[in-house]
């Protein structure tokens, strides 16, 4: 649960001999929270390979992760419990050499093609890291194996739709591990005796969970008119698992001038809840767009009227009624007033937003739980008070001070 920390400020460094630069770092945070993300900002320290992170003494793992994939890192990160109201400190040793230390992944993503060779659904093995198909793609949604980059963490799992509705796809875990190399989104029968997950929620063309889709000042709008569409993992590890969705040339209301969109979606091990940041390639300053959750039938509806909204329901998870049961999610989202225009009445598919960009990007978060964990919430009282709670860390974030 608890939302990153994004250290912009350009620290200064304290102790630099030869190719090493030690920076430190004071820590404090006004609530109780657990893996709280710290992230550290690496331009103002030159060519980063590798590094070293002690909070309180202590070696815990970090990552490094060349966003914009041009041969240099640009952000190290790590994660950091706090007690309330504790104060933390942290060493962290970077290297102009070597290599990134090694640490349990506790983050995963895949991009799938299928191979017409393997018979097994859970059994492709050609792999990518991105992939770009034109507008002349007649079917998008059936290029890649599970349709799309698929992404999790220890406590959940999604897949985003390659197609117009560009909608994330849930998946629910029974216990905290990863999973999707070994199902890759279509469980068998033997994993599921093992007490592997699988799909739990039927998206459709809703928002599914917090989908990002034009706006035509009455109702969302597809992302229909498109140049191009592209997938790519940009990280995984120890620490956090990013991916983007970019749509190239896309013309949000007819007759206007196409923008270019990437999506980016950052997951941190030991969270339910994920960012997404949405940037353009010009100011947009005002330009109305929609996002939400679906409406799951039957579900109990909760908002603060103030950016937080969430649902707990049950359906089918697919029209195969036969081979699958009812599955009980629940959903929340949370948009920054900076970025909410209106929150959007209720209607039998959606519960929605209009929000618009500020200058070139546009943020908000998403989380989901699935009943059938043996760590999660397990009725709509409790979820609304995760979510009352994660809406609450990401208003009162850690701070953190150079020393």
């Amino acid at each position: 649960m608890k939302r990153k920390l994004a250290m912009t400020a350009a620290w200064a460094l304290c102790t630099a001999v030869g190719a090493q630069t030690t920076v430190n770092l004071k820590l404090s945070s006004p609530l109780a929270r657990q893996d709280a993300p710290v992230v550290l900002r690496l331009a103002p320290y030159g060519d980063v390979r590798s590094a070293v992170v002690t909070v309180d003494g202590h070696e815990t793992p970090c990552q490094i992760d060349d966003l914009d994939q041009d041969g240099t890192n640009d952000e190290l990160s790590f994660l950091v419990g706090f007690d309330k109201r504790q104060v933390r400190r942290a060493a962290v040793t970077l290297h102009a050499e070597g290599e990134p230390r090694q640490y349990p992944a506790r983050t995963y993503a895949e991009i799938v093609l299928r191979n017409p060779k393997v018979t097994e659904k859970n059994k492709h093995d050609i792999y990518l890291s991105s992939i770009t198909i034109d507008r002349r793609t007649a079917n998008p949604y059936n290029v890649l194996h599970h349709h799309g980059v698929a992404f999790e963490n220890e406590l959940i799992a999604m897949r985003i739709y390659m197609d117009k509705r560009q909608t994330l796809d849930l998946y629910g875990k029974f216990r905290k591990r990863l999973e999707l190399e070994a199902t890759q989104f279509y469980t068998s029968k033997a994993q599921k005796a093992e007490g592997y997950g699988d799909d739990v929620l039927w998206v459709g063309n809703t928002f599914g969970l917090g989908a990002l889709r034009g706006w035509d000042g009455k109702e969302p709008t597809l992302l229909d008119q498109v140049a191009r569409r592209t997938q790519r993992i940009v990280a995984q590890g120890p620490v956090r698992t990013i991916v983007e969705v970019e749509d190239g040339g896309w013309t949000i209301v007819p007759g206007t001038r196409p923008v270019n969109m990437t999506l980016r979606y950052t997951l941190y091990a030991g969270h339910r809840d994920m960012e997404v940041d949405a940037t353009f390639n010009r100011d947009l300053d005002g330009q109305e767009l929609s996002t939400g959750i679906i409406n799951v039938k039957n579900s109990t509806e909760y908002t603060d009227h103030d950016g937080l909204r969430g649902c707990w329901g049950t359906d089918w998870p697919s029209t195969d009624t036969l081979n699958w049961k009812r599955e009980t999610v629940g959903l929340g989202i949370y948009v920054p007033r900076d970025y909410r225009v209106r929150e959007l009445p209720a209607d039998k598919d959606n519960y929605g937003f209009v929000v618009k960009p500020v200058g070139r990007h546009l943020h908000y978060g998403l989380a989901y739980t699935s009943d059938k964990e043996d760590f999660g919430c397990h009725s709509a009282q409790e979820w609304t008070a995760f979510l009352k709670e994660w809406k609450r860390e990401t208003e009162h974030p850690v701070t953190v001070e150079k020393e």
